[in-house]
């Protein structure tokens, strides 16, 4: 019988994870005893994809505020720090801004508006065109900010974030002082020494603030790429990418875990003689339509990924196909048609008008997101999702 389904992506209900359990294994168990269930196979060039949450956790890269504090201090001087363009966020940085904060006497917290960098808005577009603030180039204090837009209160969380993260650094006992401002040499107004909170366009920030005079700039990347006091680190990527432990604790984004995708990938193959591909995930790469927010807090996608899942789709569109090589067929002749185009296509359509509107983005960031919609973000209890299909065509 011909084959009626394409890509099929499963939730794999696990174990709770703990520091040193053997992750490996429970994977590998999990996902087969799965399939045993539901009476499903493991075929070749299925994915494996495995949260960065449970990894992180079975590595117990944790740290505490007092170890984040610590090396604040350490690094930019423990006296007044400009902390600029953070996201949105108590389970991204509020933990995060708590140590901060602890590591100076005060802090000038530089928002940028109306959103932080992944889409949290701190106000509407609407709001700001009536305002006639012009956010490329006005600098606002926070008295200026409430005359103009009031208290604005997350539209999903009802926090105003403002408020929110101002009480925090207080109440680690530093001074705050907030501004509002687009531009990161804003901040060399009122310190020399910055933190840069920014995710992905942190590289762009610090070099702009190292070419106009800032003594010490550091990223959320080079907080915590060192153990301190026996606390977890990440030699990569520092504090991006942590998240809520608990009031006084984060978990960091994981360590080193290529070793972790080569040996799930070994031990399926030597329990099913299947050769599959696996990789460690975190967010996905998508925006939310409603909210506007840009999913992707993490510093990437794919930690760690098997060879197999390096490049991006090589496919043919085939409503192009349709609407134009093939317009003039139907039925089975269509369908051969097509089916004979796909087997014939080219290794590299890049430039192809049969390839156009197929999605421009790795394989990672693509089965990452597909992934990270699959075990969201709450108690489905599904950190480890298995994907069929994916790299299957119209002629499977």
């Amino acid at each position: 019988m011909e084959r009626k389904v394409g890509t099929i992506s499963r939730g794999i209900r696990c174990p709770i994870i703990r520091e040193g359990d053997d992750l490996a294994k429970i994977v590998v168990d999990s996902v087969l005893e799965a399939a045993q269930s539901e009476n499903f196979s493991i075929h070749d060039r299925d994915v494996i994809s495995v949260t960065e949450s449970v990894v992180a956790r079975a590595q117990g890269n944790y740290a505490s505020v007092s170890a984040i504090s610590k090396d604040v201090r350490e690094k930019l001087g423990g006296e007044t720090i400009g902390v600029i363009f953070p996201i949105l966020s108590r389970n991204r940085f509020s933990i995060c801004l708590k140590g901060i904060a602890g590591g100076a006497k005060k802090v000038v917290l530089m928002l940028s508006y109306p959103s932080d960098e992944v889409g949290n808005a701190l106000v509407s577009l609407d709001q700001l065109d009536e305002s006639g603030v012009n956010p490329y180039s006005d600098v606002l204090d926070l008295k200026t900010y409430r005359e103009k837009f009031g208290e604005n209160k997350h539209p999903f969380t009802g926090v105003d974030y403002v408020d929110y993260y101002c009480r925090l650094i207080r109440q680690a006992g530093a001074e705050a002082e907030v501004i509002f401002a687009n531009n990161p040499r804003e901040i060399l107004n009122y310190t020399k020494r910055v933190l840069t909170c920014d995710i992905h366009t942190r590289m762009r920030t610090k070099r702009i603030l190292k070419e106009n005079g800032a003594e010490i700039v550091c990223g959320l990347d080079d907080i915590l790429d060192q153990p301190v006091d026996g606390s977890g680190c990440n030699e990569k990527y520092g504090l991006l990418g942590s998240n809520k432990s608990t009031e006084e604790t984060v978990k960091l984004f994981p360590r080193e875990c290529t070793d972790l995708v080569e040996e799930i990938q070994r031990q399926v193959l030597e329990r099913t003689g299947k050769h599959v591909e696996v990789m460690v995930y975190g967010d996905g790469a998508f925006k939310d339509p409603v909210g506007k927010i840009w999913e992707l807090a993490d510093p990437c996608v794919s930690v760690a990924n098997t060879p197999g899942l390096e490049g991006t789709p090589n496919e043919i569109k085939l409503k192009y196909l349709a609407d134009n090589d093939f317009k003039d067929l139907s039925g089975e002749a269509l369908k051969e048609a097509i089916s004979k185009r796909i087997k014939e296509k080219k290794s590299n359509l890049v430039g192809d008008m049969a390839s156009q509107g197929t999605t421009p983005r790795r394989l990672t960031d693509l089965i990452g997101s597909l992934c990270d919609l699959t075990s969201g973000s709450g108690d489905k209890g599904t950190p480890v999702i298995l994907v069929q299909g994916y790299f299957d065509n119209y002629t499977s």
